[in-house]
């Protein structure tokens, strides 16, 4: 478990599929959702990927006492992780999401032979790419990306960018 000021950060668990279910389906409800996966909402669906999730152990739960307003995650591919985070629009704007990717990170970076970290998100998700400039990432690069279909069937493309952070010296653990 990580503490920082406002949160705790421990990893996901299986039980928490209720509170993905809550995040998934606020994220859903948002401008940006036509930018990213989407998250299923049904019952059995979220039961076995908050599941799948807990069992990679990259998966964390940002918590605000016993609330679950958050989660960050990380998939990693030779010692670059790429970050992922989702918090519910109640907490968005108050430095959350911030906080616990900060934390979470440098936790990985202590704990994992962490190359560097990576991310990518929608140049018109303007928060979302102020909060990983903070962090200390750069654009990289841009792509047109396409994770979702209309109403017509059609792909719903938009430009996305790739950021990425370096850690500076390897560490072999």
């Amino acid at each position: 478990m990580i503490y920082t000021n406002r949160l705790l950060i421990r990893e996901l668990i299986s039980e928490d599929w209720q509170d993905m279910q809550r995040i998934a389906a606020d994220f859903q409800k948002s401008e940006y959702a036509v930018y990213d996966m989407p998250l299923p909402t049904r019952d059995e669906e979220i039961k076995a990927l908050t599941k799948q999730f807990a069992e990679s152990h990259l998966f964390f739960a940002a918590m605000l006492e016993k609330i679950m307003i958050g989660y960050i995650c990380f998939h990693e591919d030779n010692g670059i992780y790429d970050l992922g985070y989702c918090f519910h629009s109640d907490y968005q704007g108050k430095g959350y999401a911030g906080e616990a990717c900060r934390a979470i990170m440098e936790y990985i970076e202590k704990t994992r032979a962490v190359k560097a970290f990576s991310s990518g998100t929608a140049l018109k998700n303007i928060p979302s790419r102020r909060l990983l400039e903070k962090l200390g990432f750069i654009l990289t690069k841009t792509e047109n990306i396409s994770f979702n279909k209309d109403e017509n069937g059609n792909d719903i493309v938009f430009e996305g960018g790739s950021f990425i952070k370096n850690t500076g010296v390897r560490k072999e653990l």
